[in-house]
């Protein structure tokens, strides 16, 4: 089953969601399951962070095999996570 996870998190700067996108590489080596990546950052410049994922099974996975040791090298406070069942999925395209 498909899943939302929000991730937010105090100290998860951009600096820090930068080196972490370089050095996991997702953006050039697509990790499997992982099918939409948002962020933002709320105005005290902490992280905001959505993604779908096709599972949980997935998302635990994709932590244990890649993200979690570079989070750890670059200093990722640890964020707080909500999972939540996808109910639907549309994504719009807007035209010039």
């Amino acid at each position: 089953m498909r899943i939302i996870a929000i991730f937010t998190g105090k100290g998860f700067t951009k600096d820090m969601y930068e080196q972490l996108r370089k050095e996991v590489g997702w953006d050039t080596d697509q990790i499997d399951g992982w099918l939409m990546h948002i962020v933002g950052f709320d105005e005290t410049d902490n992280i905001r962070i959505i993604n779908v994922w096709e599972s949980r099974n997935h998302m635990s996975e994709a932590f244990d095999s890649r993200l979690r040791a570079v989070m750890i090298k670059v200093g990722v406070p640890e964020p707080h996570v909500e999972i939540y069942p996808v109910h639907n999925l549309s994504a719009f395209t807007t035209t010039p």
